[in-house]
C-alpha cells in the first residue's frame, strides 16, 4: 500500500497529520490558505517539497469552495495576496517561495489572457497546482533512479548500506521522496543491505516519520541517535562499510551550499574524516541561484520547548494508550535554549547534489555549475552525471 501524505482532489485537501506519528494515522481536512498557513507553520506537514505543494492546493480549495469576482484583475489580486500570506508560514524552505513565483505567474498571464473573466484565472492557477503535485512525485522517482545509480556506481561490489538524516520520504514530499527516495530505489533493485536513520532531535522527524516509512516498506532499517552516526562510521568493517550519507534540503545555494535540517552538518564533517561519500538529493525546485551562498539562507529558529518536552502516548510498561497524549520535561526549568530548526553545509563538503535531471558534480576547480542542470532540465536533458572531474 503507497503511503499518502497529501489527498487531493478539486474542492477537497486532506494532509497527514505527522504530529500524530507514528502511533496514529489521522488526516486532517484542508479548506483554505489559513488552514493550510497553520498546517505548514505547526508542522502538521512538513518537508520543503510538501510544504510547497500544501500550500499551493490549500489556496485552490479555497478558491474552488469560495464565490469569487468575475473580474480577472480582482481575482488575480485575490490570489496574489494569499500566496504572498502563505509564503510566510516557513521562510528556510526555497520551494515555499519558488511555487509562489510560478503560480504569481501563472495567474498574471491567465488575467492578462483570459478575457477579463476571473472563473478563467482561477482554473489557471488550480491546474498549475495540481500538476504541481503530479510533477513532484516524478522528480522524485528520478532523483532516486540517479541516486541510486550513482552510489552503486562508486560503491564496491555488493549492497551497500546508507544513512539519512531527518525525514525526506513520501511525508515530506508528494510522495516516494528524495534521499528516501534514492533509498527506496536501490532497495526496489536489491541493491541496500541496511538504511541507518537518525531519531533527528528535537523534533525526532527521524525516529518518528521516517522509521515509519522504512517499516512500512519493509525497509532492513536500524534508528540511531544523532550522536551516534561518528561512532557508527568508524565501527563498520569492509563488508559493513556505510557507502554514503544521503540527506535532504531545504535551500541550495547557487554555490552548492546546503541549508536542511539541523544535524546535517555535522554529519558532513564525520562524513568526510571517514572517507564517506556525502550527498544532498533535491529538485531543481531546492536550487536558488538568486542565493550566492550559504552566508545569505536565512535560518529558522523555532521555540525552546521543542527541546525541553516531548510529547507522545502514555506507555504503561505493556501496551502504548494512544487516547492519553502526555508532555514530558526533559530539561531543567529555567535553562536557556537555542533551537535552530536548519544549519548550513559548506559545499566543499559535499560531494554530489542529486537532481531529476542527474547527478552534480563539481568541476574540475571543485566548485559546483548548478546553473547547467536548471539548462539541462529547460533542453530535456537527461544526464547521469553533471559535471565533474
Amino acid at each position: 500500500m503507497v503511503l499518502e501524505a497529501i489527498r487531493y482532489k478539486p474542492g477537497s485537501l486532506q494532509i497527514l497529520n505527522q504530529l500524530k506519528l507514528p502511533h496514529q494515522e489521522e488526516y486532517d481536512e484542508i479548506r483554505s490558505a489559513e488552514d493550510g498557513w497553520h498546517a505548514i507553520k505547526e508542522m502538521r506537514t512538513r518537508g520543503a517539497p510538501a510544504i510547497a505543494i500544501v500550500a499551493a492546493l490549500a489556496l485552490a480549495v479555497e478558491l474552488q469552495c469560495t464565490t469569487l469576482s468575475d473580474n480577472a484583475e480582482e481575482v488575480r489580486a485575490f490570489i496574489l495576496e494569499k500566496l504572498q500570506y502563505l509564503v510566510t508560514s516557513r521562510p528556510t524552505a526555497v520551494n515555499l517561495a519558488d511555487a509562489s513565483r510560478k503560480l504569481q505567474k501563472v495567474v498574471s498571464n491567465a488575467a492578462k489572457q483570459g478575457g477579463g473573466d476571473g472563473k478563467a484565472v482561477v482554473k489557471a492557477y488550480c491546474d498549475a497546482a495540481a500538476q504541481m503535485l503530479i510533477d513532484d512525485v516524478s522528480d522524485n522517482r528520478a532523483i532516486g533512479k540517479y541516486g541510486a545509480e550513482w552510489i552503486t556506481r562508486t560503491a564496491a561490489e555488493g549492497k551497500v548500506s546508507v544513512l539519512t538524516h531527518c525525514n525526506t520520504g513520501s511525508l515530506a514530499t508528494a510522495g516516494y521522496g528524495t534521499a528516501l527516495g534514492v533509498i527506496r530505489s536501490l532497495h526496489g533493485h536489491g541493491q541496500l543491505k541496511r538504511a541507518f536513520c537518525t531519531e533527528t532531535r528535537p523534533y525526532n522527524q527521524g525516529s518518528r516519520l521516517t522509521a515509519f516509512e522504512l517499516v512500512h516498506d519493509k525497509i532492513p532499517a536500524t534508528l540511531i541517535t544523532d550522536s551516534m552516526a561518528s561512532a557508527l562510521l568508524k565501527s563498520q568493517g569492509p563488508e559493513e562499510r556505510i557507502a554514503a550519507i544521503v540527506v535532504g534540503a531545504d535551500r541550495v545555494a547557487a554555490n552548492g551550499d546546503t541549508a536542511n535540517k539541523i544535524g546535517t552538518y555535522q554529519l558532513a564533517v564525520t562524513a568526510r574524516f571517514h572517507g564517506v561519500k556525502f550527498l544532498v538529493a533535491a529538485p531543481r525546485t531546492t536550487i536558488d541561484l538568486q542565493t550566492p551562498s550559504g552566508v545569505e539562507i536565512e535560518i529558522e529558529e523555532r521555540a525552546g520547548k521543542e527541546m525541553t518536552f516531548v510529547k507522545g502516548p502514555r506507555f504503561d510498561g505493556v501496551d502504548l494508550d494512544v487516547s492519553r497524549v502526555e508532555t514530558v520535561s526533559i530539561a531543567a526549568t529555567g535553562i536557556d535554549v537555542w533551537n535552530p530548526a536548519f544549519d548550513v553545509t559548506p559545499a566543499e563538503l559535499i560531494d554530489g547534489i542529486i537532481t531529476e535531471v542527474g547527478v552534480v558534480e563539481k568541476e574540475p576547480d571543485g566548485k559546483f555549475d548548478l546553473t547547467f542542470a536548471m539548462e539541462a532540465h529547460n533542453e530535456g536533458l537527461k544526464p547521469v552525471t553533471i559535471g565533474g572531474v
